[in-house]
């Protein structure tokens, strides 16, 4: 036994290397990689695509302190859920009161609506590129998505998840043919840069802010405990953690010194990832601008799975009521409801002729922003009771970066929410 999580527990070795313990973490893995690269959607997609096209490679520095506020809060989230055995949202709900937790869930299925609307606009502006109809494309991959869930089992949709996740290889490839200069990127890896204007501020905090998204934190939770992962096992959850943030950065990094070494380089100007991967194509060729697309329709599918879901546990959980993927209509008809309503209204959505889809994504960010650091309060208050989370609570060194981390993503999604409804905010804030 200890009293509380230490830095050091967290990142030190996982335990000997032995083919018993190979295969224990095989078994456990999926939450963790599977939450963390699901960040990387259509909105991460685009926010990275832009900053490597607009900014070169600039913002490459804040890939290494963002690894950490996203290892930090994913931990914590896995540590609740193999010690308690509940999801955020039943926590919440039993510590903070039914009043509060009706409140949380609305303001964050509302985002949620925004996020899986915009998933299925990546899902239709991929393919298109490749010559296919949203008439088509919507609603074929709105009704894959939908068999899957409502008549998979949750090995199944787990096992569909991973392979998912390797696809995101598309992402450094398109890098490496894209042939940067490395000796470059290693400086500006390692470099932090600053710029006072405007839009430079705003792309540094849409870096860091799409990182860090409140659906992560209940879907890493329930995903741990659909699973089934008790404390005996956390070691082997804190590496999928791990591992799972690692490669969404990486992915990450590499779309940006995409961008960064093509698009920045000749000057253009894109204002989505799918524009991005159009201008890769005479840039690099059409099979660097394949890969890129192809990789923007696997995260949208990818998200338009996770997001509905991710809101169906959570207002379930909060709600008292039954969830879960290995369950039906039967036995959780809200849970699947919820679901069907969410993938139903997104992909609808994306069929309406000239949609305001800006307007929908405008939204759900600012209500996103808004609900962010309540959640990681919530987090922090949980993760520290110790009737709750015994001699597994944060030690004193984490638990000062865990608060460094929610202070510094209130600080910047303010600034964000507020350039959102006060155009050219972060300007004025300067003098400029």
């Amino acid at each position: 036994m200890f009293t509380g999580i230490s830095l050091f527990k967290l990142f030190k070795p996982l335990r000997k290397v032995t083919f018993k313990n190979a295969l224990m973490f095989l078994a456990i893995l999926g939450p963790g990689v599977i939450t963390a690269n699901v960040d990387n959607d259509a909105g991460g997609i685009t926010t990275y695509s832009l900053a490597g096209a607009h900014y070169g490679t600039s913002l490459l520095w804040l890939m290494l302190p963002t690894t950490v506020a996203l290892v930090v809060i994913q931990e914590m989230c896995a540590r609740m859920g193999a010690v308690t055995g509940k999801g955020l949202s039943d926590l919440i709900r039993e510590s903070f009161g039914v009043k509060v937790t009706f409140y949380v869930m609305i303001a964050l299925f509302l985002t949620n609506m925004g996020n899986s609307v915009s998933e299925f606009a990546g899902i239709a502006a991929s393919l298109e590129i490749f010559g296919i109809s949203k008439y088509l494309s919507v609603p074929v991959s709105a009704l894959l998505v939908w068999l899957l869930i409502v008549k998979g089992s949750y090995k199944v949709v787990e096992k569909v998840f991973l392979v998912a996740c390797m696809v995101y290889i598309a992402y450094p490839i398109a890098a490496f043919m894209a042939a940067p200069r490395w000796g470059e990127i290693l400086t500006a890896t390692v470099t932090p840069t600053f710029r006072t204007d405007g839009g430079y501020l705003i792309t540094m905090i849409g870096v860091v802010g799409t990182t860090i998204a409140p659906w992560m934190q209940f879907y890493q939770q329930s995903a741990v405990v659909e699973k089934g992962i008790t404390i005996d096992q956390y070691s082997f959850s804190r590496l999928d953690v791990i591992v799972g943030c690692v490669m969404a950065i990486v992915v990450a990094f590499f779309i940006v010194v995409a961008c960064a070494a093509t698009i920045n380089v000749q000057g253009l100007r894109v204002e989505t990832a799918a524009d991005a991967a159009l201008a890769l194509k005479p840039l690099v060729g059409k099979h660097a601008a394949a890969l890129f697309a192809f990789g923007l329709f696997n995260a949208s599918l990818f998200a338009a799975c996770i997001l509905p879901l991710s809101t169906s546990y959570y207002i379930c959980e909060g709600m008292g009521w039954e969830s879960g993927i290995d369950k039906d209509f039967r036995k959780a008809p809200q849970f699947f409801w919820l679901f069907t309503i969410i993938i139903v209204l997104s992909a609808l959505i994306i069929l309406i002729p000239n949609a305001p889809l800006i307007t929908i994504m405008f939204v759900s960010q600012v209500v996103n922003g808004a609900v962010l650091p309540f959640v990681l309060v919530f987090m922090l208050k949980l993760i520290n009771d110790r009737h709750l989370m015994g001699s597994y609570t944060n030690g004193p060194t984490f638990n000062a970066i865990a608060w460094l981390t929610v202070i510094t993503m209130i600080i910047l999604t303010l600034i964000m929410t507020l350039d959102m409804l006060m155009p050219g905010f972060p300007g004025r804030l300067l003098g400029r």
